[in-house]
């Protein structure tokens, strides 16, 4: 049973750099949240390019595979929506949550959270965060940004959301790929004001 009132979202697109989401999990299990996930379809291709692996389809089958992959099989508690599920209770302004966070994020889904599009679940649960006024977190993995990826930033950082890029800093000394990962996901946690991750912040000079 999770200690936190409110479930978190977290959403997950097709833009290179899954490894974003697993890390994000594995915290966040591990710290006895409870998180309700939504991968969008583009996600199931994202997996088999970058990791040759498989992402099931049915909600059950896939909260093992989420598990399996952050090396959480116990703890919090995670509820995986098919993208297409439209109807799910996360889609509703109703459904109290901490807030959402979509990571990594695609410009495609930077551009119709711009205009207000809702074409799938993680859409619509991100557009109702909005509405709802509630904490929006994206991590945007693209590079470089063309004009209309800025210009589309700009208008969700209008509306208030906090845009973290995946872009990691080097003064906390990394050693691994998973290091300088777990900069860029616990900087985005700090903005739901969740700190359950070990690293190193920084002192200053001494």
């Amino acid at each position: 049973m999770s200690h936190h009132p409110n479930p978190l979202i977290l959403g997950v697109t097709g833009a290179s750099g899954l490894i974003y989401a697993v890390r994000t999990l594995k915290y966040l299990l591990a710290a006895d949240y409870e998180i309700e996930l939504v991968a969008s379809k583009s996600t199931y291709m994202v997996w088999q390019a970058e990791q040759d692996t498989r992402m099931p389809a049915e909600p059950t089958a896939q909260e093992q595979f989420w598990r399996e992959q952050a090396g959480v099989p116990l703890g919090g508690k995670l509820n995986c929506h098919p993208w297409s599920d439209v109807g799910a209770g996360i889609a509703s302004g109703s459904f109290r949550t901490l807030g959402m966070i979509i990571m990594p994020c695609s410009m495609s889904t930077v551009a119709k959270l711009a205009v207000g599009l809702s074409s799938d679940l993680l859409e619509r649960a991100a557009d109702v965060q909005l509405k709802e006024g509630r904490k929006l977190v994206i991590v945007p993995r693209e590079t470089p940004f063309s004009l209309i990826h800025l210009r589309n930033l700009t208008t969700l950082a209008e509306a208030g959301v906090r845009i973290v890029p995946a872009i990691p800093a080097w003064y906390h000394n990394p050693q691994t790929i998973e290091d300088l990962v777990d900069f860029v996901v616990a900087r985005a946690l700090d903005q739901l004001d969740i700190d359950c991750i070990p690293i190193q912040r920084w002192q200053g000079r001494k």
